[in-house]
């Protein structure tokens, strides 16, 4: 007669690191389902630069790197709702926000939801 395992316990969070390497647009919308499918049982924190990604979190952080006195600092802050979009459109068009790509942003928050 076979041994019958234990079951693993589900973990309580789940840490994705650059989950977005290689991947890009219809993948990534993907990726960002199945991310927002799993966070309904555990916690999920994913670190990514893609806005499909993105789009699907609850919460979003920002994460800033800044060269201070010869040492690298690094802050994490939380955004608030209306930044959240400003966000996505500076990961769409670059370092220059543009209507269309703040409308873009508007649309793709609201279709993660």
């Amino acid at each position: 007669m076979a041994r019958r395992r234990a079951a693993l316990p589900t973990p309580r969070m789940l840490v994705f690191d650059e989950i977005d390497i290689g991947i890009g647009g219809r993948a990534a919308e993907a990726v960002g389902r199945k991310l927002k499918m799993l966070s309904k049982r555990q916690q999920v924190v994913c670190i990514t630069h893609l806005p499909q990604i993105a789009a699907f979190a609850d919460q979003h952080f920002l994460i800033e790197k800044a060269d201070k006195g010869g040492r690298t600092r690094t802050s994490v802050r939380r955004m608030e709702e209306g930044e959240r979009a400003q966000e996505i459109a500076r990961m769409l068009s670059g370092a220059k926000v543009t209507e269309s790509s703040l409308e873009h942003a508007r649309s793709l928050l609201k279709s993660s939801r």
